[in-house]
């Protein structure tokens, strides 16, 4: 898929998104890379050869945000693009994972963890 369509895709996913946890994605950019730089992936502690990362979230998460929060470059949201398309054996199930990689990566935003995440099924 080219990377056009492939954001297309996210976008779609981005605005499936409620209003109400919309309007409050704050100072947060969402953007598309081919796939994750092989530091960050080790920083994070994945091991390449068991663990896929379709998803990035960097930034300060609303709950940490205070008083002193501003001024400040955005939060960003990496959706990667070769890991979804390879883990991917169809078009339905690539729109599947993308969605559920983005509100994974919006929950980030919000606050809430990869094993309250797992609770949720996300």
């Amino acid at each position: 898929m080219n990377r056009r369509e492939f954001q297309k895709l996210v976008a779609e996913a981005v605005a499936g998104i409620p209003d109400e946890f919309l309007d409050k994605l704050d100072n947060v950019e969402i953007v598309v890379e081919d796939e994750p730089n092989p530091e960050i992936v080790e920083a994070l502690g994945y091991d390449p050869d068991e663990d896929t990362l379709f998803g990035l979230y960097q930034g300060v998460p609303l709950t940490q945000r205070d008083s002193r929060y501003g001024l400040v470059l955005p939060d960003k949201i990496t959706i990667f693009q070769w890991p979804i398309e390879d883990h991917c054996e169809s078009a339905e199930r690539m729109i599947v994972e993308i969605r559920r990689t983005v509100i994974h990566e919006i929950a980030h935003h919000f606050g809430i963890t990869d094993m309250r995440l797992k609770e949720l099924g996300y």
